[in-house]
């Protein structure tokens, strides 16, 4: 059965380099002690469809005891979405929600009006020596559904559609793409794939929806005879047939995007919005600390601690 029936992978070499709008070269930024590569906001794209951030965490290698900890902080205007290929987080937040996530299973947040949270490597991976892989993404909300009340959704690896044929293994993490959906609940037409290609595989992206991008986290791939490693992402022009193929090594690669939102985002910290009067509200409330009784509260369980505002 094909993966993708309504569209036939096309040549690479028919596709020219010209239908890569933008190549983003993520940059490397400190968050705590560990360093990320981040490849939204860019500076010359600051979404690829609704996704306005992307981080590529590790990999990382851990002695007994460490681990990653990433204190209670804010969010508003955004749903965040954690997607590992090793290790573990440990999510809190001030929903209630106390939920560990592995490889291949997705943590879909939806901040809203306001939520906080919290990821730590857990205590049972800190037990001996752990490692830690995987992509963090924000998706800005749609502006009328910026100051919708905050949710929590874990779907487990075995519960999101996977597609295997002609040396491509893929899952959809999030929206839909080639006749499937994902069961996370979206807000706006989005597409979020995992894909794992065999050497020289073709993979050819969703035609039916206007943003796309692929960010290559393993190996490499050629785009017109022209071969892209990785630690880059491609923007693609809206509208082209595009597949591209894996390297002699094969390749791992992150494809997203979907509907290209109505306007740009402000973005402060950790905080979405299409107004700059929602930011500096949220800085407001966050610096008063009035936990439960304004905007935000703690994480249950994780109350100690948290991240100042910046100066």
């Amino acid at each position: 059965m094909s993966w993708n029936p309504a569209l036939a992978p096309v040549c690479p070499d028919e596709v020219g380099v010209d239908a890569i709008e933008t190549l983003i070269v993520p940059r490397a930024r400190d968050i705590g002690g560990f360093e990320v590569r981040r490849a939204l906001p860019a500076p010359k794209r600051q979404m690829v469809g609704p996704f306005i951030f992307f981080d590529q965490a590790g990999p990382a290698e851990f002695l007994t005891g460490q681990g990653i900890d990433v204190r209670p902080h804010p969010h508003i205007g955004l749903g965040t979405v954690t997607y590992l290929y090793q290790g573990d987080f440990h999510h809190r937040d001030s929903l209630g929600t106390d939920q560990i996530i592995r490889p291949g299973a997705v943590n879909w947040m939806v901040a809203g009006r306001g939520v906080t949270h919290s990821e730590r490597t857990s205590s049972a991976a800190r037990s001996g020596p752990s490692a830690l892989y995987g992509i963090q993404t924000w998706i800005a909300l749609p502006e009328d559904r910026e100051d919708m009340e905050p949710d929590f959704e874990h779907h487990a690896a075995d519960s999101l559609p996977k597609f295997e044929d002609g040396g491509v293994k893929a899952r959809l993490i999030l929206g839909s793409a080639y006749g499937r959906t994902a069961p996370a609940t979206l807000q706006s037409e989005t597409f979020y794939l995992d894909v794992t290609l065999a050497p020289d595989a073709l993979f050819p992206l969703p035609d039916d929806h206007e943003d796309r991008g692929l960010y290559v986290t393993e190996g490499s791939v050629s785009i017109a005879g022209q071969e892209f490693e990785a630690g880059r992402m491609m923007v693609f022009r809206p509208g082209d047939r595009i597949a591209v193929k894996a390297g002699a090594r094969g390749a791992r690669l992150m494809a997203l995007g979907g509907a290209t939102l109505n306007g740009p985002r402000y973005i402060w910290w950790n905080f979405v919005a299409s107004t700059r009067d929602r930011i500096e509200h949220a800085k407001e409330e966050w610096h008063a600390a009035n936990w439960g009784k304004g905007q935000f509260d703690l994480p249950e369980g994780d109350r100690d601690e948290h991240i100042p505002l910046p100066d």
